[in-house]
């Protein structure tokens, strides 16, 4: 006899035990604890995608690369692709609502392989993701402390800072999913508030700000390349960097109440949210330009900071610096905590070397410890060649955008593929699923090949865009390990299914 999944609308709130009982019938013995409510899923994929951490850190980037219009045309157009991708991946996480999500929606619908080089792309993107915001951080909080004290913010003591940030957020996710969901909730309105207050001050306060017709035409090249097109498409980095993460909703989904539509919810919600505020962001930052080259030049070394300055004075630059400081702060906390279940759960099925260490979850808080530590310290590894090079900063960058957003787009291609076999869980697109889907698909693997591209001319070993280097070794690795660990390496179909399902509380620790 089978057993059916649990069945209730969207609009019902489905007891805790549903889930279990759902986790169960999709392999696995709940060993994390289920304390986050639909709010709180939300808001630590609200907190990853963070525009205060996205939007400030790459705006110079922006800048550079299109200028204005292909900054804000860029972010109304990428994020109505975004919402496509989300709304998609919205709908497998409901029928898979596990810890492991990408990798193992690919499994469930395409196989081992599929699962496997999904996970190490997923895992890649999320490290990476923890580096670029924190170590993007870092930098804004150089520039606070050199405003404030005279610091002189250097590599090495930028890297300090960001080595002290990693172990804060280390330390945040040791005492629980409690804790990070009161944090990322706090984080949402943060954002919210932060965006409203600098935006208005940007508004209110400068005597002169930028036409309309500054704002949203004028095109801007300092890249080295002859084509505006390509120069255009290039700039969307931007905007594709800041909407990543969403995914932790489902990564965080087996500590969640009524999963299978609150994680669904949770994606979707982030990303639109996201796109106003964002939005409303860079419309303000852009407006309140006072000096375009100055503010490209800036001596603080965050074009962002060189804008609060010109339009507000110092004093008020020191203020909103410390609101997007802590806002970076908030969404670098949230991607460890997604990075870490995504470790916790890839571990779980022996994907990863040492796996019986990753997995191991604390007895006192339910949290996967070993997990947490792994994905700080290797953050910190990826970002060591910022030391001696920007460049190296902006690879990372690349980094999680080449890693994470193919992996997006992997189970909602499977899911395509699938056809009449996948059955959809209680958040569903219905008859728009593939239309949507297909679009998802072709942006990204337009994405994929457009990141991998030279950002400026000439290429030399200071500017080449190592993004396309990081894929290839990635995914050499993972070929590589695969024949190592294939024999041990199962999502199980059900629970038992699995030789480590039978030793679960060897997981506990």
């Amino acid at each position: 006899m089978s057993i059916s999944p649990p069945k209730w609308s969207s609009s019902e709130k489905a007891p805790p035990k549903d889930e279990e009982e759902r986790l169960r019938e999709l392999g696995y013995q709940p060993v994390l604890a289920r304390r986050m409510g639909s709010f709180g899923n939300f808001a630590i994929s609200f907190s990853v995608i963070s525009i205060l951490s996205g939007c400030m850190t790459l705006y110079g980037f922006g800048l550079n690369t299109g200028g204005p219009a292909v900054m804000l045309w860029g972010w109304l157009g990428v994020g109505l692709f975004v919402l496509c991708i989300g709304m998609a991946l919205a709908e497998v996480t409901s029928a898979y609502p596990t810890s492991g999500a990408l990798y193992y929606m690919a499994h469930q619908l395409g196989g081992r392989k599929w699962g496997w080089y999904t996970g190490w792309l997923n895992l890649l993107g999320l490290l990476g993701a923890i580096a670029g915001i924190d170590y993007g951080c870092a930098l804004f909080t150089g520039a606070f402390l050199n405003l404030q004290w005279g610091f002189d913010p250097t590599p090495g003591s930028t890297m300090i800072i960001f080595m002290c940030i990693l172990l804060v957020h280390a330390t945040l996710n040791l005492f629980g999913v409690r804790l990070v969901s009161v944090l990322n909730s706090v984080s949402v309105w943060w954002h919210l508030g932060g965006v409203a207050v600098i935006v208005g001050a940007l508004v209110i306060v400068p005597d002169n700000h930028q036409s309309p017709e500054f704002v949203f035409g004028e095109f801007v090249n300092n890249t080295g390349w002859d084509s505006p097109i390509y120069v255009a498409a290039i700039g969307l980095l931007l905007a594709q960097y800041t909407f990543s993460g969403y995914d932790a909703s489902a990564h965080l989904s087996e500590e969640t109440s009524n999963a299978s539509v609150s994680a669904a919810r949770g994606i979707v919600r982030s990303i639109w949210v996201s796109w106003i505020a964002g939005f409303a962001l860079l419309a303000g930052l852009t407006f309140a330009i006072q000096d375009y080259a100055g503010t490209v030049g800036s001596t603080t070394g965050v074009p962002p900071a060189q804008i609060l300055l010109d339009a507000l004075g110092e004093g008020g630059a020191k203020a909103l610096l410390l609101v997007v400081i802590v806002a970076q702060l908030f969404c670098g906390n949230a991607e460890v905590a997604a990075a870490s279940r995504m470790v916790f759960a890839f571990s779980r099925d022996n994907a990863l070397p040492g796996s019986a260490l990753w997995r191991k979850v604390s007895r006192s808080t339910q949290t996967p410890v070993n997990a947490v530590w792994l994905s700080v310290i290797f953050a910190c590894l990826l970002a060591l060649p910022s030391l001696y090079s920007m460049t190296a900063y902006n690879a990372v960058v690349a980094i999680n955008v080449i890693g994470i957003t193919p992996a997006y787009a992997i189970p909602i291609y499977l899911k395509l593929r699938a056809g009449d076999r996948f059955v959809p869980g209680p958040w569903s697109l219905g008859r728009w699923s593939k239309p949507i889907g297909w679009v998802a698909v072709v942006w990204v693997a337009f994405l994929t090949v457009l990141f991998c591209l030279p950002q400026t001319s000439p290429v030399t070993v200071d500017t080449m865009n190592y993004a396309s280097v990081a894929l290839v070794t990635v995914l050499t690795l993972a070929t590589v390990w695969w024949f190592v660990a294939r024999r041990s390496y199962s999502t199980p179909s059900s629970y038992g299914n699995a030789r480590e399902q039978a030793e679960i509380a060897d997981q506990i620790v």
